[in-house]
């Protein structure tokens, strides 16, 4: 084997220049053993630990390089290097290459078929690990603590749970269930699988209980299940009791501090491992550091940062994280960088929060600088970094650069198609969402929920109904209809669909619903204008336990606002004050939409001018709804502030603002601003600009002027317009033109039934009795109904509505006080004669 001047071999020459740390062991290895570098008895104790490193940068092609080195030393037959070698090969992606390593074995000690066990698992194949390990007891090797607790720490479902009740039965056959260390990957196996009260039975019978291991186990599982106050009092009752408190300890406490957000718990036991001398430890900094960041207190965690005297990566990880979780993220970037000035080499976790960040604030050219030092640091290219990297493409609006990025490689697992699809349907990209969903089903490769809920989502943009049910059907043969995000995709595709009463089936049947899935239930409820639903279902949240976000409430004022029911939002408004749920951007922006739509000029003004941050939404809720309330003077006169502010307007400003001229026949206003739209501000108009200029034409009755707009558009006008031409030809008795915009609109042959209603109207008011008879027919052959007028009113906290021809009991009533109205009228005005 070719050799360096030292004698060391050429390979392990190469690692030591690419992987840095394994020089060290492998110095450590020689001093510990008393070898000279050359020795074959070196190699012996070295390789495992440069393997290790190999694994540890998921690096297999400088590992597949060892392997040839151990080959030709003659090594490949010890267990410790062939189990150091699948350990490797199964870490690095690569279970084929593990599982050739392990079958060539003539003989197999424990230690191998633990690896190869752990390997399986690793790669989620739980039928061929369990195989293995009977395969190991009918060899006749006796498995140990680790290859038992391997199986319990593979179980972390109910659907398994009957692998390692097996192993406790296992171990109370042989007497191992006093052992301690088997005894802690017992109470985790059962508290992953939700079944506390077993772990807290085996907790209980264990002899040794000084053990901190068992009570670290303990204080774990009460708070991954939740009962993070539980924890809490387990570690009173620990350190009453004397027991010795480790790192571990105050890592597992901490943790549950931060889910249940107990700050001051907290900075008790920071004061406690400050006393026992532990704050210098790395991983006890960690979780204060994530604790104090969990519970909103970034400031404190920034301390902890500075403060310690030895900062790994894994705290500078926990410093960028906690802003980005924040949405910090230019916080996050300037940690990052006092990490690069600092020689600390980013992984694979610092890139992936970098760019996480980076789509935050739409960091497009720092990411693409992020993603020139990923090229120049290939072993930090797994599949982790490659989604973050496609995300943020995807969120920053670079479509284009994150297909060229998943086109690369062909063998992406199934969280990459799903950042890529959901990336799609972010973009408004709906069918190039769908045509990558159908080729992840060709490559046979089985979608997770996250995929199954961006489909969904995607048929609902795009009213795609069969399709929907059809992933409604796939989401239930594959177990996902349970998921919560799943399910609210589906209540929302329904809800948009305009089937609510399925969303409310799916909704009824979920056994665990989040504060996600009663948002969604709200919103397609008030969608569906059924707002007395959509009003429960608000006042159910509680009674189930939750509390109601700012997602909540900004659902059911949209709910208000569309149905115009004031009382019932000054009701919310009053509800979100009294709970101090947050009032964040979204909040303000639909009361401020609420009110204007309401009529209540003086309540939106009020708000709007209490606003902390007025975005160009807020900006645009006003001015729209001064101008449909007929004050248009101070919808320009809100412009003209957003100028003298700065605020950049968008189309949507322009839109509202030349509906505003519209409602109050300021026809110069209005042209005005669509030539500044163009010319000021380099904003393109779009089809719904064009439509409303006719509009404002139209209702001011310049017919000739709308009709000549229309033919010099530069896109072909749509039937929105020529629908709209048309009720002005009606307003103002225009037969010619009438009929002009009326023989378009048949043309385009509109699928609707308000078209073809004003089409009749309008055929119905001039007296073309034939054309509106042919109209009728046509209609009829599309199985098209005119549709009733409908209109609503607000009566003692219930809002009733009305609808053209309806012969109600509620109806009857308003037309008997109508016509007593007018008979009382009538005699008044005889005896005022």
């Amino acid at each position: 084997m070719p050799s360096n001047a030292k004698g060391t071999p050429k390979v392990l020459d190469i690692l030591f220049r690419t992987l840095p740390s394994a020089k060290n062991r492998f110095i450590g290895a020689t001093h510990q053993k008393g070898l000279h570098t050359g020795a074959q008895g070196l190699s012996r104790f070295a390789f495992p630990s440069l393997l290790k490193n190999c694994a540890a940068q998921l690096n297999v092609h400088h590992g597949k390089q060892l392997h040839a080195s151990i080959i030709q030393t003659g090594l490949q037959f010890d267990p410790f290097i062939a189990s150091s070698l699948i350990n490797m090969y199964a870490k690095c992606g690569s279970l084929t290459d593990a599982n050739h390593v392990f079958v060539q074995l003539p003989q197999r000690d424990a230690t191998v078929w633990n690896a190869m066990i752990a390997g399986c698992f690793h790669h989620g194949c739980r039928h061929e690990a369990l195989s293995l390990f009977y395969r190991l007891q009918l060899s006749g090797v006796r498995p140990d603590g680790h290859s038992l607790s391997i199986i319990l720490g593979s179980c972390s479902s109910n659907l398994v749970i009957w692998h390692g009740r097996q192993v406790h039965a296992f171990l109370v056959r042989n007497a191992l269930d006093s052992d301690s260390f088997l005894g802690t990957a017992l109470i985790d196996m059962y508290a992953k699988c939700r079944q506390l009260t077993e772990a807290y039975r085996v907790f209980h019978g264990m002899v040794d209980k000084k053990n901190a291991s068992l009570w670290n186990a303990m204080i774990g599982g009460f708070c991954r299940n939740g009962l993070w106050e539980e924890s809490l009092e387990l570690f009173v009752l620990m350190k009453n009791w004397g027991l010795e408190l480790q790192s571990t300890t105050f890592s597992s406490i901490l943790v549950a501090c931060s889910a249940g957000e107990a700050v001051t718990f907290g900075e008790g036991v920071h004061c406690c491992l400050i006393k026992l001398g532990f704050e210098p430890d790395p991983y006890i900094c960690t979780s204060l550091l994530g604790m104090y960041s969990k519970c909103g207190l970034l400031d404190e965690a920034r301390r902890v940062l500075e403060s310690a005297t030895s900062k790994g990566i894994e705290l500078w990880n926990s410093m960028i994280s906690a802003y980005v979780g924040s949405s910090y993220a230019l916080d996050a970037l300037n940690v990052y960088k006092q990490m690069r000035l600092s020689n600390m080499r980013s992984d694979c976790i610092t890139i992936s929060n970098v760019l996480s960040a980076c789509s935050i604030i739409n960091l497009l050219d720092f990411g693409k600088g992020v993603h020139g030092e990923l090229i120049k640091q290939p072993e930090l290219n797994n599949m982790m970094v490659q989604s973050s990297l496609i995300n943020m493409y995807m969120k920053c609006g670079s479509t284009e650069d994150a297909r060229l990025l998943f086109n690369l490689t062909k063998d992406w697992d199934v969280i990459v198609w799903g950042s890529m699809i959901a990336g799609y349907c972010q973009n408004m990209k709906y069918d190039c969402a769908l045509n990558l969903f159908n080729k992840l089903r060709v490559k046979d490769l089985k979608p997770d929920s996250a995929v199954i809920a961006s489909v969904a989502s995607a048929c609902a943009e795009l009213g795609f109904l069969v399709l929907g049910y059809q992933i409604h059907g796939f989401a239930i043969k594959s177990g996902t209809s349970f998921d919560v995000f799943v399910a609210s995709a589906l209540i929302d595709m329904y809800a948009k669909c305009g089937l609510p009463q399925l969303a409310g089936i799916i909704f009824s049947g979920l056994p665990y619903k989040n504060i996600v899935v009663w948002n969604s239930m709200i919103s397609g409820y008030g969608r569906n204008g059924l707002l007395d639903e959509s009003i429960s279902t608000f006042a159910q949240i509680s009674q189930h336990g939750l509390v109601p976000d700012s997602i909540s409430i900004t659902s059911l004022l949209a709910s208000i606002s569309s149905l115009a029911a004031l009382e019932k939002g000054k009701m919310i408004h009053g509800y979100q004050i009294r709970k101090e749920v947050i009032c964040d951007g979204h909040v303000e922006n639909a009361l401020l939409d609420m009110y204007l739509k309401c009529g209540c000029l003086k309540y939106g003004q009020s708000i709007f001018d209490r606003m902390h941050l007025r975005n160009i939404v807020a900006w645009n809720t006003m001015i729209t709804g001064y101008g449909h309330h007929g004050y248009c003077l101070k919808a320009i006169g809100l412009f003209e502030e957003m100028k003298r502010l700065r605020v950049l307007p968008d189309d949507a400003t322009f839109l509202s603002l030349i509906s505003s001229c519209s409602h109050s026949g300021l026809v110069e206003e209005g042209m005005a601003f669509l030539q500044s739209m163009s010319r000021d501000y380099g904003i393109g108009p779009r089809m719904e600009h064009y439509l409303n200029v006719v509009d404002l034409l139209g209702r001011a009755g310049q017919l000739d002027e709308a009709y000549c707009f229309i033919k010099a558009m530069p896109m072909e006008a749509d039937e929105s317009v020529w629908l709209c031409f048309l009720s002005a030809c009606r307003a103002y008795r225009h037969m010619e033109f009438g009929e002009i915009a009326a023989d378009h609109l048949l043309k385009l042959k509109p699928e609707g039934s308000g078209s073809f209603t004003q089409l009749l109207n309008f055929y119905g008011e001039v007296g073309l009795y034939d054309k509106a008879a042919k109209v009728k027919l046509q209609m009829k052959e599309l199985g098209l109904k005119k549709n009733p007028g409908c209109s609503w009113i607000e009566v003692k906290d219930r809002v009733q509505v009305c609808f053209s021809g309806d012969s109600s009991p509620l109806i009857i009533e308003i037309h008997d006080t109508l016509r007593n109205l007018r008979r009382s009228m009538r005699e008044e005005d005889k005896l005022s004669r």
